[in-house]
């Protein structure tokens, strides 16, 4: 779809093995990627919040700070995956194919393509990267305190992209819209957050049932890829 595709593909070959991994990979992506793509607008806010978690983790802000470190690797990883398997010709998930076609979309919103990232990502990714931490998730224990204790940060971030990424990809100006701004009120980070962890529990109950629960992410990912399609409708 660009030109610089390739430079894309290699930056996220590896594995990252730490959140400094994450971070290197993600600032690579964005150096790479110029302001008319729609993945650099999510990259972008995801970048600003993993250097938030990974700055809480290193002052000690959690009870378990090492897992919630593993669950930042994972849960990058599995971006990594779905946009090395897109530039490389394999099959990326339905949720995320829905914004990297839509990456040249120029009638878009910076803030459409962000949201629609972390619309794929964390109602997608998120329960399956914390089921992949190997620990049972179970609501209220202290690992829930931790996943949670992010809330505030993140919805800060997010309601600050809100604003000041309410431009089109290449810069312009958006047209007085209405549906696009109750799109963009309706979208919560704490609510995405908290249905996240319950799916996760799922996940986790029915993952020695494998046909089960291959269905169920089957399932997650066509309803994600859904809400994906409704955040970007062209803003004309």
């Amino acid at each position: 779809m660009f030109a610089y595709d390739s430079q894309l593909l290699a930056a996220v070959q590896g594995a990252p093995q730490s959140v400094d991994d994450v971070i290197r990979t993600m600032q690579a992506i964005d150096t790479i990627c110029p302001d008319g793509d729609g993945l650099k607008w999510f990259n972008w806010l995801y970048l600003g919040v993993t250097q938030a978690v990974g700055a809480r983790v290193d002052a000690g802000g959690f009870h378990d700070a090492a897992w919630m470190a593993a669950l930042d690797v994972q849960f990058a990883g599995l971006y990594f995956g779905a946009l090395r398997s897109a530039l490389s010709g394999g099959t990326a998930p339905r949720c995320w194919r829905v914004l990297f076609e839509r990456r040249n979309w120029t009638a878009l919103a910076r803030i459409q393509c962000a949201l629609a990232g972390v619309n794929a990502h964390i109602n997608h990714d998120l329960p399956m990267a914390i089921v992949r931490t190997g620990v049972a998730p179970v609501h209220g224990d202290a690992h829930y305190a931790d996943y949670t204790a992010l809330n505030a940060t993140l919805g800060t971030l997010v309601d600050s992209a809100k604003t000041s990424l309410q431009v089109r990809l290449l810069g312009d100006l958006l047209p007085p819209v209405s549906h696009l701004e109750d799109t963009i009120a309706a979208f919560s980070m704490t609510a995405a957050r908290e249905a996240a962890w319950n799916h996760a529990e799922m996940l986790w109950t029915v993952r020695a049932l494998p046909r089960l629960s291959a269905r169920m992410a089957d399932t997650l990912d066509g309803m994600t890829a859904v809400i994906g399609k409704t955040l970007l409708v062209p803003v004309v």
